[in-house]
């Protein structure tokens, strides 16, 4: 296939094109600065909200995928520009050059869209993609992990130091950013379900308590981490410290402390993907170790 791709050049996109690569199918990537040539792999410059090259990203594809995205916004309307109205010019694009299958990484926190700005955003992108009347499949990862990411770094750096500072008592789903490459992939097949939204794990039944994820993230680190649960204000005061320290490099905002703040980001076994479409293949201790490995590898830690 040759497959659309918004994101590419991010934490999730950029191993969603290793692995399509891998498995011998070309990739348009959608790029908002140059990119080093590569086999295989044709790069747009553009952005979400430029309709011409949304045009060219999609012109000769079989499927979209689309990873692009806002995580930290600064207020409500960044996140509706970045997820709302680019999800919206995307699926436009897309129509309007007879594309079938559609893929869209949404996330958890749509279950959820009285928490946060973010959660809100991914809601109503969803529900742009139900009533697209494309071939659509909807992906909502737990916590993803793995080399390369920015997100998780700071809990890798606490497990070094011998203590997780975690929100209050709660239970979360992870998967490795490998495994969910290889079901972006799954899904973009139009041998794929239609029009079905899918929770992937790690296939760890009922996910892990913060405790226990403490320890792994210590495990992997060498260490026998202590985990410290930090209540909802702290946590919250704690967001606003982070902003006023590193601005718009913070990675916890007021924002995403609510949203860490809620007890359960488990995925929901009814909404599991089938088994003979995609299972994970990376244990979460495997994991953490490969990505603690590769952070002190680069130097990150």
């Amino acid at each position: 296939m040759r497959i659309a791709v918004t994101g590419g050049t991010g934490f999730v996109g950029s191993h969603f094109i290793d692995s399509a690569l891998a498995d011998g199918h070309d990739i348009n990537a959608l790029t908002r600065r140059p990119q080093l040539a590569r086999r295989g792999v044709v790069w747009i410059e553009g952005s979400l909200s430029d309709r011409d090259s949304l045009r060219q990203l999609v012109t000769n594809c079989d499927a979209v995928v689309h990873i692009a995205g806002i995580l930290n916004g600064r207020d409500q309307a960044s996140f509706e520009v970045g997820n709302v109205e680019g999800t919206l010019n995307v699926l436009s694009a897309s129509t309007a050059a007879g594309i079938q299958r559609f893929v869209h990484v949404s996330s958890l926190a749509a279950r959820e869209p009285g928490l946060s700005m973010y959660g809100a955003s991914k809601a109503k992108a969803e529900e742009l993609v139900g009533r697209s009347g494309l071939d659509w499949a909807l992906v909502r990862p737990p916590a993803v992990y793995g080399p390369g990411d920015r997100e998780t770094l700071d809990l890798f750096a606490m497990a070094k130091r011998g203590v997780v500072l975690l929100p209050p008592k709660g239970r979360l789903s992870v998967i490795h950013v490998d495994d969910l490459a290889r079901l972006l992939l799954a899904l973009a097949s139009p041998a794929a379900p239609p029009k079905t939204i899918v929770e992937p794990d790690d296939g760890r039944e009922g996910g892990w308590t913060h405790a226990e994820f403490a320890q792994a993230l210590g495990a992997a680190a060498g260490r026998r981490a202590v985990r410290l649960s930090m209540p909802s204000p702290l946590l919250k005061l704690g967001a606003v410290l982070d902003q006023l320290i590193r601005r718009d490099g913070a990675k916890l905002t007021r924002d995403r402390a609510a949203y860490f703040c809620h007890p359960d980001w488990v995925v929901d076994p009814d909404r599991a993907v089938p088994a003979d479409l995609w299972r994970p293949q990376i244990a979460t201790p495997d994991g953490l170790a490969e990505t603690y490995r590769w952070y002190r590898g680069q130097g990150w830690l």
